[in-house]
């Protein structure tokens, strides 16, 4: 019991203020809603097209059925070909095509008509709209010289008839995110994050450096209450804190903004949650071991940077040289990035048990250190 109103004290000191409820809840938020805006959105978008349709027969207008219903195409059809020259020219369109006078025609006919394409740069859009229109093309020719060669009646209504058909498709692709690789940019919206839940470790160094230069700490142990239920009272409070940092920010980012994580929300919480339990871990551990108000100032330069820029916040592990990718095991920020893209992935709760394990391991051993050098009746602080 005495924990818990040790715990209400230091949530009502860490959020009950405006200060604090900004500092711990809205920067954060916003931060990750700016990271999530310029890293976390897919790099996807239509390629504006032009296109000047001199033919307007069946197979024109089947052309451009087929490139409108494509999800990497917006048309736009322009009045004539020194109009499209002159957009394109100043960049109003990817690319831009003119389908010739009696392209229907010449399909019928048994030859394959050459669509004039302009582009100001090759583009991966632009470069697609070539393969496209050739493949559609070569198709009507092949449809067309089938007809032919079958002796119909009225090779004009048949030839319709099967793009009609076409254009229905009956038989189709499906194409699957089968979640082999992590989401770009997911380990960058996750190490800022990462990064706030660690300055929860300088906010509870703070106020324990204040209980001890107040002596409110050596007050709380002069009463019954004994050195345990002192350090477990800081470290649920903080724990809550973050817990609730964590739930505003995953509520956020999913259902405000939008963000696929391509992770179930319940795993991604209890990834955070035991990252969580190691930062509380830190921050009573430094607690314990500082007797100097002075030295708390360098709890962000030697404790919450470094670790966060070893353990991948800031850029892929990957780019930095092997001896600090060997530091990076020994920092939990690492192995918390790791379980997130793994369940990115697609993978399961199974396939994480080993950063689970090591996190909880890292958390166990500092709280044990921590309870023990917390020392809540020495108040020798300068």
């Amino acid at each position: 019991m005495n924990s818990f109103t040790i715990a209400w004290n230091m949530i009502k000191r860490t959020v009950g203020t405006k200060k604090g409820m900004f500092i711990h809840i809205f920067l954060p938020c916003l931060v990750i809603t700016v990271v999530i805006g310029l890293l976390g959105q897919d790099d996807y978008s239509r390629a504006s097209i032009l296109y000047v349709d001199k033919d307007g027969g069946i197979a024109s207008q089947f052309l451009l059925n087929e490139l409108a219903d494509s999800p990497d195409y917006l048309l736009k059809e322009i009045d004539n070909e020194a109009d499209l020259r002159e957009k394109i020219v100043g960049d109003h369109g990817a690319a831009g095509f003119i389908i010739p006078e009696g392209f229907t025609d010449d399909l019928m006919s048994g030859s394959i008509p050459s669509i004039r394409m302009y582009e100001l740069k090759i583009s991966e859009g632009s470069y697609t709209l070539r393969l496209k229109l050739n493949i559609l093309t070569q198709g009507m020719a092949s449809s067309a010289s089938l007809i032919r060669n079958s002796s119909q009646a009225d090779d004009h209504a048949t030839f319709t008839k099967v793009l009609s058909q076409t254009g229905e498709h009956k038989v189709g692709s499906v194409t699957d995110d089968l979640q082999l690789y992590a989401k770009p940019g997911l380990s960058s919206v996750t190490g800022f994050t990462l990064m706030f839940l660690m300055g929860l470790v300088s906010s509870s160094v703070s106020q324990i450096m204040d209980d001890r230069r107040r002596r409110t700490m050596t007050r709380m142990f002069s009463a019954p209450v004994r050195a345990w239920e002192i350090a477990a009272g800081n470290f649920l409070g903080s724990f809550f804190v973050g817990i609730l940092q964590i739930a505003v920010i995953l509520v956020l980012s999913n259902y405000v903004l939008g963000y696929d994580y391509g992770v179930p929300i319940l795993l991604h919480f209890i990834v955070l949650g035991t990252f969580m339990l190691v930062a509380m871990g830190i921050s009573s551990a430094v607690a314990g071991l500082i007797r100097n108000s002075q030295q708390a100032s360098i709890i962000n330069s030697l404790i919450i940077t470094p670790t966060c820029m070893i353990g991948g916040c800031f850029w892929p592990i990957s780019f930095m040289p092997e001896f600090m990718q060997k530091a990076a095991n020994f920092v939990p920020q690492k192995w918390t990035i790791e379980a997130v893209e793994i369940l990115s992935s697609g993978n399961g709760l199974g396939e994480i048990t080993v950063p689970l394990l090591i996190l909880g391991l890292m958390a166990l051993i500092l709280l044990a250190f921590g309870s023990a050098v917390l020392r809540p009746s020495d108040a020798n602080v300068n």
